[in-house]
């Protein structure tokens, strides 16, 4: 449930409801929005009575949360949520471009890449140092390596970066180097992960299982907004259905479905939604025009020689192309780039 305060409530009022919440065993989430603080009580509510709480100096009323994700949803935070990383903005007005390649191969591909799409608009570096892959056979990342690759190419080119975090233990050193932590879609319900993230004070993009329900989408970002830490992106990248003809299937509707459910910025990830780079381009407009708040793009100066997802990802040139597009779009629907 939600206890939503007075419009004139002082701190003293907010902190000792928040007390009352935890002296009964709960946690309390404090939402404060333009009008009104909102404290969010998370537990197992059912020995809880809504008048133990109203009676509260300050309160204007308690409100049960319908939704299982009580702390992504709408009914706990009305206005969006906007996530600032080093100054770029998530989930605001502008839609925000992560862009390059899909694993850090070495030091002169990243740093191409990284000056190719910083030219043409992009405002995060993406890079892959740790690879899960399908086969145990195939380039699995260069590991920290990588990560001293992207520390040098944040400074250098002057973007954060987001990279994947494969297991509680990459924490500290993936942490060193990003300022975006990446959950994959196979770690989407990893929940010690989710956890563990939880308690850093890191943005982290969390895609969706490539089977997985929006639901259970939002239910796997409570685990991180549980624990406290409330700069979370949710990435949608395609999910598997009886479709061949792509690698994935872009589910455009969860953009929609998303922005009525959770105030969390919804970022589209057309690469791995599709599969192919012809394709990309058209999933990423049709992305903007849906209402992203972000993208996440991979580039490689040579996608032929790519030692990880080659096919779909852009050539520098076809980057700087889109991204022209992406403007128009964006423009006609009322967003900037």
């Amino acid at each position: 449930m939600i206890v939503i305060m007075e419009r004139r409530a002082s701190d003293d009022q907010i902190q000792q409801v928040v007390k009352r919440v935890e002296e009964l065993g709960f946690r309390a989430h404090l939402s404060r929005g333009e009008e009104r603080t909102i404290v969010g009580v998370i537990g197992d509510e059912r020995p809880l009575s809504i008048e133990s709480l109203e009676v509260l100096d300050g309160v204007e009323r308690v409100v049960p949360v319908l939704h299982p994700f009580k702390l992504a949803s709408r009914d706990f935070k009305p206005d969006r949520t906007v996530i600032d990383v080093d100054g770029v903005r998530i989930g605001g007005d502008e839609i925000v471009v992560m862009a390059g390649p899909c694993a850090v191969e070495s030091r002169e591909q990243l740093l191409e890449t990284a000056w190719a799409v910083k030219e043409a608009g992009a405002k995060v570096l993406r890079g892959g140092a740790f690879k899960p892959r399908t086969s145990p056979y195939t380039f699995q990342g260069l590991g920290i390596a990588a990560l001293e690759l992207l520390g040098e190419a944040s400074e250098t080119v002057g973007l954060p970066i987001v990279s994947e975090v494969m297991s509680a233990s990459d924490i500290e050193a993936v942490s060193k180097y990003a300022e975006i932590l990446q959950l994959g879609a196979r770690n989407m319900q990893n929940y010690s992960l989710l956890h563990d993230v939880g308690k850093t004070t890191k943005p982290v993009l969390l895609k969706r299982g490539m089977s997985s329900t929006i639901h259970e989408w939002l239910m796997s970002a409570e685990y991180i907004l549980s624990n406290r830490n409330y700069n979370v992106m949710l990435c949608e990248r395609g999910i598997r259905t009886f479709e061949t003809a792509t690698r994935f299937t872009l589910d455009i509707n969860a953009i929609a479905v998303a922005k009525q459910l959770t105030h969390l910025p919804i970022i589209i990830d057309p690469s791995h939604g599709t599969g192919k780079a012809n394709l990309v381009p058209s999933a990423a407009k049709a992305a903007v025009a849906a209402g992203a708040d972000g993208l996440i793009i991979e580039v490689h100066p040579n996608p032929d020689r790519a030692l990880s997802d080659g096919a779909q990802s852009l050539r520098p040139e076809a980057f700087q192309k889109l991204m022209a597009e992406l403007r128009q779009i964006a423009s006609a629907v009322g967003r900037q780039m």
